[in-house]
């Protein structure tokens, strides 16, 4: 009886680091509703690849949104409203409350280790955003953030 106390307190233990956690991460679904990275908010605000590798990261902009940049410097869009948006204004990525419908969050890989930060391109100026997703997919936009 004292085992499965133990084992019923670790369960509910492991239960509620886990839920604790989830709320630490912003999901980023593609245009079809998969899941394809998210947002680790404790982590400073790093973009993971669903597979675990951190690709990019978000800096505060001027313009009450976020650039998204690549570990390698390269910057790849900005993080407006729920969407991240590529050069020519389209999304490639939005969260679950952007988004009408998505499909059901698969188990994330282990994080990998963070690289450094390269020195960072200037940004552009901000498109006019579309109401659409563009032709580059969110793990193409983000993965070249980790080239």
């Amino acid at each position: 009886m004292l085992r499965l106390l133990h084992l019923l307190t670790m369960f509910f233990v492991i239960a509620l680091s886990t839920v604790a956690h989830a709320e630490d991460e912003v999901t980023l679904f593609n245009g079809i509703g998969k899941a394809d990275a998210y947002i680790a908010v404790d982590d400073e605000l790093t973009i993971y690849l669903w597979g675990g590798k951190p690709v990019a990261y978000l800096e505060k902009d001027s313009s009450g949104g976020y650039h998204v940049y690549g570990f390698n410097g390269k910057h790849l869009g900005w993080f407006v409203k729920g969407f991240i948006r590529d050069h020519e204004g389209n999304a490639s990525c939005a969260t679950k409350e952007a988004m009408s419908s998505t499909e059901y969050e698969t188990y994330k890989a282990y994080k990998q280790y963070k690289p450094y930060k390269a020195y960072t391109q200037y940004a552009p100026y901000r498109p006019y955003f579309s109401n659409s997703f563009g032709d580059t997919p969110c793990l193409f936009l983000l993965g070249e953030g980790g080239k």
